[in-house]
């Protein structure tokens, strides 16, 4: 799980084809719960579309548990299907893209609907504005006060943080550490507590 680009804000972008009008939203959607719901924003937004086509892939780039796509409507692998294989080639991960039609009277054929859907969200994506996501993991430590800077010190040179501490007889911390850095991190807590330490993953 290494890093990847994910939208850094929502994006439309807007083309007038044989006078039907395509518009592309693109938005940052983390899981499919997110990406359905950002649909059901876009058609209550333009009730008067005729077709509200979608494709997402809702996690990281290469987690195909996560993907959808529909034609809503148009003739079958028109829409949905070009609009995702653009999301997949873009490598950006956590998007959804709903293109709305505005029909215009003029029918396109199905080589002109795969282009004018495929098209739409290959242009949104090259002017979308990205962010690198750095896949974390969450863990549980428990400490002596004596050795709280130092396990602070170690978090924060490995890019991680601590989330939240509890001081009781001992100390409690949450922290997250991307998921490249954990092995390495493990290694140099157990140097350093000489073993006693321990990550314990929070699921």
């Amino acid at each position: 799980m290494d890093a990847y680009p994910v939208p850094a804000e929502p994006f439309s972008f807007s083309e007038e084809i044989k006078k039907s009008r395509f518009i592309t939203l693109l938005a940052p959607t983390e899981g499919v719960e997110a990406a359905r719901a950002f649909v059901q924003d876009i058609k209550r937004q333009h009730p008067a579309a005729r077709h509200h086509c979608w494709a997402w892939v809702a996690g990281a780039p290469d987690d195909s548990q996560q993907l959808g796509f529909s034609d809503d409507g148009e003739p079958s692998g028109t829409a949905g299907k070009p609009m995702l294989a653009q999301l997949m080639g873009s490598g950006v991960g956590e998007i959804t893209a709903v293109v709305v039609r505005y029909y215009g009277g003029i029918q396109l054929g199905t080589g002109g609907l795969v282009k004018a859907y495929g098209g739409g969200v290959q242009q949104a994506l090259r002017l979308l504005p990205r962010r690198t996501k750095v896949p974390v993991l969450h863990f549980r430590l428990l400490c002596d006060y004596a050795q709280l800077s130092d396990i602070e010190r170690l978090v924060a040179r490995y890019d991680g943080r601590v989330m939240h501490s509890e001081f009781l007889h001992n100390v409690t911390l949450e922290l997250v550490l991307p998921h490249a850095q954990v092995e390495a991190f493990k290694k140099n807590l157990s140097d350093f507590s000489r073993g006693a330490l321990q990550l314990a993953p929070v699921t």
